[in-house]
Parts: structure tokens; C-alpha cells; sequence
């Protein structure tokens, strides 16, 4: 094997390296951006039990809300434009 074709090698590695990572990235902004309230509320709670506080259970809260929210039963009708 010559140096070119271990070259293209390499560079098609890192290439896959590179798109695997992205792809990481972006669901990981996608996770954050549908649970960011509860994951933000459970992560205030952490640090302030760390600190030696009180944890709020704010995280929990806004986890019930989202399940009460998932369970509703939505139909066409729900969705207007508001002026009709």
C-alpha cells in the first residue's frame, strides 16, 4: 500500500469521526431542547443539595406536567388558526 492510499484512508476515517460526532451533537440539542425545562429544574436541584440547600423538586413538577400534557387527547379541532 502506497502513502496516498493510506492518506485517503485516514482522511476518510476522520471524515466518519467527524459526521458521527455531529450527528451525536444534534440529537443531543434535540434531547435538551424537548426535556430542557425538567433536565434544567432536576440540574438547579443537584447543585443546591450540593451547596447544602433544599432541593425544590421543581424537576419532578415539570416532569408531571409534561406527562399530564402527553396524555390529553387532541383532535383536529384543536388545532385553529384562532380567528374563526
Amino acid at each position: 500500500m502506497n502513502m496516498k492510499q493510506r492518506a485517503k484512508q485516514l482522511g476518510q476515517g476522520m471524515t466518519e469521526y467527524i459526521i458521527i460526532v455531529a450527528l451525536i451533537a444534534i440529537a443531543a440539542i434535540t434531547v435538551y431542547n424537548l426535556f430542557g425545562d425538567t433536565v434544567r429544574a432536576q440540574v438547579g436541584d443537584m447543585a443546591a443539595e450540593l451547596g447544602g440547600g433544599d432541593s425544590t423538586n421543581a424537576g419532578q413538577a415539570t416532569g408531571a406536567a409534561a406527562q399530564g400534557e402527553a396524555g390529553a387527547d387532541y383532535g383536529l379541532d384543536d388545532y385553529t388558526q384562532g380567528d374563526n
